[in-house]
């Protein structure tokens, strides 16, 4: 389902303001073509989440499956899954995963509290945006 087999696979919010900026600030980082992209409303998302124990159906969690398809993979979410993805973009972005130090609730309550007000803050598109076509290669099911 991916063009390249161990990829890196980020599902976000499709809709949301905040997540797409991630996805953008990743995008403009990702020296190393590791990363690949599909929204939670896609049914790629929905294939891949459901039989790793993960609801696509929950907009306010971002999941980043790392090696995609191989005996190697793991599946991160939330806090865990934006420390990671800013780890493996490396240079400095990969001093924060010092922050991994912190504990699951501390930081993924940060999350939800980041999360729950996110369309207020930030917000929310009426669909998916479609990325620029030199990107369009990293995402999956556009």
């Amino acid at each position: 389902m991916t063009d390249r087999p161990g990829s890196t696979i980020l599902f976000y919010d499709g809709v949301c303001a905040l997540c797409n900026g991630t996805v953008r600030f990743i995008l403009k980082r990702d020296r190393a073509d590791r990363f690949r992209f599909a929204s939670l409303q896609s049914r790629f998302a929905r294939d891949a989440l459901l039989p790793r124990g993960k609801d696509p159906g929950e907009l306010d969690s971002l999941y980043l499956i790392e090696a995609y398809g191989e005996p190697s993979e793991r599946i991160l979410e939330r806090g865990r899954a934006v420390l990671r993805a800013l780890e493996l973009l490396g240079g400095v972005w990969k001093a924060a995963g010092v922050l991994r130090s912190l504990p699951a609730p501390i930081l993924d309550g940060f999350y939800r509290l980041v999360a729950r007000k996110r369309y207020r803050i930030f917000g929310k598109y009426p669909s998916c945006p479609i990325p620029e076509a030199r990107h369009r290669h990293k995402f999956i099911e556009v």
